[in-house]
């Protein structure tokens, strides 16, 4: 189910037992944010890497969702073996629920072939919030049990696992959110609660060089599903001289995607993205906007060794 019939349809799902739809938030520039939903990518970059994204959902509609992410992750060695460390804080705001989770990521990385495999495991804490203005028809003191109160919050823990393999031009990553999948109730007396389900990611991508050396393409997929709906995403980037790209994406039954980026100085990056819907929501919205901020650096310069001869023992 997509998030618009979540939006729609939340004051109706709360008289259900549970709620069964797709729950993670939707990023149109994945290959940017894959430790949002990957702990396996923590540390692959061989750098400290810290990345920013917001999300605004089909604009010009009310309740839509808005999605702020700041991620970080870093390389570690420790007795004699390669790990890498990372932390997610992620706001989610989709109708009256004000979500927040904060990840700490873990990943054990070792050489396999011309790569890495990264075999990471994130804990995860949950806050989510219902700050709701509800409409009692004709003024009724009378209200239904089961919808909870116009302010609430409730907690809870989750786990994620991923695997990640990055070779100098390719990647694949296979993994799940949600594992313990959390039965979530606002409060006792509230006969109906819903159950964050378990996701499933997979992405891959390559650089292509072409023939002029400065020129790459930079295909990629992403397919997840909750085993209930499933959402598959196709993007193609152009790149040049590895400081600028462009491309778009399509989104299987959803939306069109345009997206440009660059590298402002050396590890500062930026990108934006617009995604254009091809279903009946573009009646009603203005699209939906993406940008994001990534800077990696390395603690540790490479120290450039000069040799000079001197002329006394020519």
């Amino acid at each position: 189910m997509k998030r618009l019939q979540v939006v729609l349809l939340c004051g109706f799902m709360m008289f259900f037992d549970r709620v069964v739809a797709q729950q993670d938030p939707q990023y149109s520039q994945y290959m940017f944010s894959q430790l949002t939903f990957n702990p396996g990518y923590a540390g692959s970059r061989d750098a400290i890497c810290a990345t920013a994204l917001h999300r605004q959902q089909w604009v010009g509609m009310k309740g839509t969702p808005v999605t702020s992410v700041f991620s970080a992750h870093m390389p570690f060695r420790l007795f004699g073996a390669e790990h890498g460390a990372g932390l997610n804080i992620t706001n989610d705001v989709l109708g009256f629920n004000k979500d927040i989770s904060i990840g700490l990521d873990y990943a054990y990385r070792m050489n396999v072939g011309p790569g890495k495999l990264g075999i990471g495991i994130s804990g995860i804490f949950l806050n989510k919030a219902l700050k709701a203005s509800w409409y009692i028809p004709n003024g009724s003191a009378d209200t239904d049990p089961s919808i909870p109160a116009a302010e609430e919050s409730i907690m809870a823990f989750d786990m994620a696992f991923g695997l990640f393999y990055r070779s100098e031009r390719a990647y694949l990553g296979l993994s799940s959110t949600h594992l313990l999948q959390p039965d979530l109730k606002y409060k006792e007396k509230n006969t109906s609660n819903f159950t964050l389900k378990r996701h499933y990611y997979l992405s891959t991508g390559c650089l292509i060089p072409m023939k002029n050396p400065v020129w790459e393409l930079d295909p990629s997929v992403m397919a997840y599903s909750d085993g209930t709906s499933s959402q598959l995403t196709a993007n193609l980037n152009v790149m040049y001289n590895k400081k600028f790209w462009g491309g778009v994406a399509y989104r299987l039954n959803d939306a069109l995607i345009a997206m440009i980026g660059m590298e402002l100085f050396d590890g500062l990056k930026v990108g934006y993205s617009y995604d254009y819907s091809y279903t009946d929501v573009r009646r009603y919205s203005g699209g939906s906007h993406e940008i994001i901020v990534n800077y990696c650096f390395n603690l540790i310069k490479e120290r450039i060794i000069k040799k000079y001869k001197s002329v006394r023992y020519l």
